[in-house]
């Protein structure tokens, strides 16, 4: 999976997105998410073909929303999505909350019918703790991929962080600026200076340094841009244990759904 990915939530002026979509493949990134609840997958899909990238190159995921996840209705709303997005399949597809109608084995089923089939190359989850990935993984034939979560410099992510490590699990960092945050931190501010900078490149420089791949998302071609110059910054460890000493935990999505550790 590409280190560096572009996010699409709220992304949902169509020619605006197929647009950030062109635009994004054709600056080099070949990571695309997107998910049911954004509205978007037929513009995401439509970005896709027109950029001059072939499918193959594209690392495309997608996300089944909690009203969803009943068996059939993975099923069939999986099915829908690979016809708006206009592909054969997707790299990957993600469980996008462990809530509403989410049931491991019903759930689950579905996903290793549709992995089983070729209709999706891996399975994800979203915003996972590590005893939902066991349980997950008690239940699945096929591997767990990767885990989505919230992550940047003010949510370290630590224990998700540790146990991926160890169990050999891929983990993406929605909202790696954490929502704009990331421009008012002096810490980042300060190292993006030293570097002649972003403290968005900063943030997912930072990341990447973690193992992570970020997703930052944006719809402009500047900031699409911007945000794609991060491959090209290389911290230092000074750098790096500065950002790490930012004691803060600062999670920036919360919704009613979320797991109770939260």
């Amino acid at each position: 999976m590409p280190m560096l990915g572009l996010g699409t939530w709220e992304n949902d002026d169509a020619d605006q997105c197929t647009e950030s979509v062109r635009t994004a493949l054709e600056t080099g990134y070949r990571h695309i998410d997107t998910a049911q609840a954004y509205r978007n997958e037929d513009a995401v899909g439509e970005g896709i073909a027109a950029a001059d990238v072939p499918r193959e190159d594209v690392f495309l995921a997608t996300k089944v929303w909690i009203s969803k996840l009943a068996y059939d209705d993975v099923l069939e709303s999986t099915r829908d999505s690979i016809d708006r997005l206009g592909v054969d399949y997707v790299d990957l597809l993600y469980i996008h909350w462990p809530a509403g109608e989410y049931d491991p084995e019903e759930t689950l089923q579905a996903f290793d019918e549709l992995y089983d089939e070729g209709t999706i190359e891996a399975v994800g989850v979203s915003n996972f703790e590590p005893h939902h990935v066991d349980e997950a993984r008690d239940h699945l034939d096929a591997p767990v991929f990767a885990n989505q979560v919230e992550m940047h410099p003010m949510l370290q992510q630590e224990e998700l962080r540790e146990y991926a490590a160890e169990t050999d699990l891929e983990l993406v960092a929605y909202s790696p600026l954490a929502r704009g945050e990331v421009f008012e931190n002096d810490t980042l501010v300060d190292i993006a200076e030293k570097h002649d900078a972003s403290a968005a490149q900063v943030s997912l420089a930072w990341l990447r340094e973690k193992g992570v791949t970020a997703i930052p998302k944006a719809t402009s071609a500047a900031h699409i841009r911007d945000n794609f110059g991060s491959i090209d910054l290389a911290l230092d460890d000074e750098d790096v244990a500065a950002i790490d000493d930012i004691d803060t935990v600062d999670r920036r999505v919360h919704p009613d759904f979320a797991p109770d550790a939260w």
